[in-house]
């Protein structure tokens, strides 16, 4: 195992370096439209996009290996979002410069009729870094242009990132335990109403199975499927984290732990 690699294997365990929605909701009913202040609406056309960048294959130049695997996650990720009711684009190998255009493109696209936006990304990593086929690129290049004031469609919508990469090259011993309208100001700042939602803490490796998946979307398909039309989506990250940190270990004992950073500024119900 090389300790500078975006993904390292052990006996199968590897690591990571339409329907047309639209809901009516009874007058006074909690979370019609913007009856709640302290509620995302969800009475738009749709429920929105959820893009998929699927890199398994990489350039002998990176240093990367195959993420085996990984077209697992992305068949359970096409499912999941797709029962929630989102418009699903895949795409899969990408190199730095097709993901940039890729993600720029939706940017600029009319999302006027969209609740919310989801991007998937998968691949190797490290620390603020996220690996085309090709080579590493910041995170931030590809997540930034959803910002409020490059993305003016999604404005004031959840915009949901999560990222099943490595951000280092530790791994957790683990440790024994004992048991719109609405607003008071017409100004909102550019990076409110995102989530990052990544597989493991920063400095750390993240598990992938070559048969199964990864760990982190294996739990996240998981919780959506069971959870989706009673919770609230920290309620459902929240399950997420604990299914990861209790449910899942390596062969040599080995733990992990889901890293959310949220810009959100109200409840998210997918239903």
């Amino acid at each position: 195992m090389s300790e500078n690699r975006g993904d390292a294997e052990e006996r199968g365990d590897s690591v990571d370096t339409k329907f047309w929605f639209r809901r009516y909701f009874k007058k006074g009913k909690a979370g019609a439209g913007s009856a709640d202040p302290g509620r995302y609406r969800m009475d738009y056309p749709s429920i929105g996009t959820c893009v998929i960048i699927n890199n398994k294959n990489f350039h002998e130049s990176t240093g990367q290996k195959t993420r085996e695997g990984t077209n697992v996650d992305a068949e359970a990720l096409e499912r999941t979002f797709r029962s929630l009711g989102y418009k699903i684009r895949r795409e899969d190998d990408q190199t730095v410069g097709e993901m940039e255009e890729l993600l720029h493109s939706v940017s600029q696209e009319d999302h006027s009729g969209s609740a919310s936006f989801v991007c998937v990304l998968l691949s190797h990593g490290g620390e603020g870094i996220f690996y085309g086929t090709d080579a590493p690129t910041e995170l931030k290049t590809l997540t930034g242009m959803f910002r409020g004031d490059l993305c003016k469609t999604l404005v004031a919508k959840p915009k949901l990132f999560f990222i099943q990469a490595c951000r280092g090259t530790r791994f957790d011993n683990g440790i024994q335990t004992d048991s719109s309208s609405d607003e008071s100001s017409n100004r909102i700042p550019v990076e409110a109403d995102f989530l990052y939602a990544h597989s493991t803490a920063p400095g750390y490796y993240a598990c992938r199975n070559r048969v199964t998946g990864s760990w982190f979307m294996q739990a996240l398909c998981e919780m959506l499927k069971e959870h989706s039309n009673q919770l609230e989506l920290m309620q459902i990250m929240t399950r997420v984290n604990r299914k990861v940190a209790r449910d899942f270990e390596t062969t040599n004992k080995k733990k992990q732990m889901p890293s959310i950073t949220t810009t959100l500024t109200k409840d998210f119900y997918f239903r």
